[in-house]
């Protein structure tokens, strides 16, 4: 009611109208449930897995090419398999790592537009080839027992902050999550610092412990070891997160 007493007429706004609606909407989740399945019946059987994450656009020249190589190396001499997007740049370098010195190679293909395809160093019978980058994401996670992440672009932040959400949020096992790189990533760590928990409080202090930062390609695998080593420091099993 308005002051001079007069009613006052609220008009409910006339909601928005989708322009058109595919048909095939409504099979999608048979897709997707697919895909996952697919997934599921290749990657139950691989034992414990490293995924790498960073940047396609990588050249076989470039030093973070060479270290992601040679880190995968070193993983897979400890026993770990390397599960990678399996494109170019710094997932063809992990998978060259794991490939060349005679360890399992996983490679998680995604359909893009301008990018990308499988690289030759995949073990032929454990590459994946996604529609989903939700699914793709979930095979990411799901058999990883830790996430190393070389510099990358949006899609390797998206997967590196998607996997410090499931471990604060506990819906995943804790597991190591080392960034390697640190004049790219302190930027981001000093950031996350001062202005998230600092400045508008939006996350806990021990959230800064959910990763690590380093240059050195053993102390990667250092990290990785010592959280599954056995005794009052091991911190973690060698088992797939099942809470996916």
């Amino acid at each position: 009611m308005e002051p001079n007493g007069k009613e006052t007429v609220v008009h409910k706004n006339t909601m928005k109208q989708w322009s058109r609606i595919k048909g095939e909407n409504a099979w999608t989740m048979f897709k997707v449930m697919a895909e996952f399945v697919d997934g599921f019946e290749k990657l139950n059987h691989i034992g414990p897995c490293i995924s790498i994450f960073g940047s396609a656009r990588t050249k076989p020249d470039h030093p973070n090419y060479k270290l992601a190589v040679d880190i995968a190396r070193r993983l897979t001499e400890e026993g770990f398999g390397i599960i990678t997007g399996g494109g170019p740049g710094i997932m063809e370098a992990g998978n060259k790592g794991a490939s060349l010195y005679g360890g399992l190679s996983v490679g998680l293909n995604i359909h893009l537009p301008h990018e990308q395809n499988n690289n030759q160093f995949i073990d032929m019978e454990k590459s994946l080839n996604h529609r989903y980058f939700f699914v793709r994401k979930v095979m990411f996670v799901k058999y990883a027992q830790a996430f190393v992440v070389l510099p990358g672009g949006f899609g390797t932040l998206d997967e590196l902050f998607e996997v410090l959400t499931l471990i604060q949020t506990k819906k995943i096992n804790p597991v190591p999550v080392v960034l390697v790189g640190t004049s790219f990533w302190s930027g981001l760590k000093d950031w996350i610092e001062t202005t998230m928990l600092g400045q508008e409080n939006n996350i806990n202090a021990e959230d800064l412990n959910l990763f690590s930062i380093t240059d050195d390609p053993a102390e990667v695998v250092q990290v990785i070891n010592d959280w599954y080593s056995v005794g009052p420091t091991g911190q973690g099993e060698l088992s797939p997160n099942y809470e996916l």
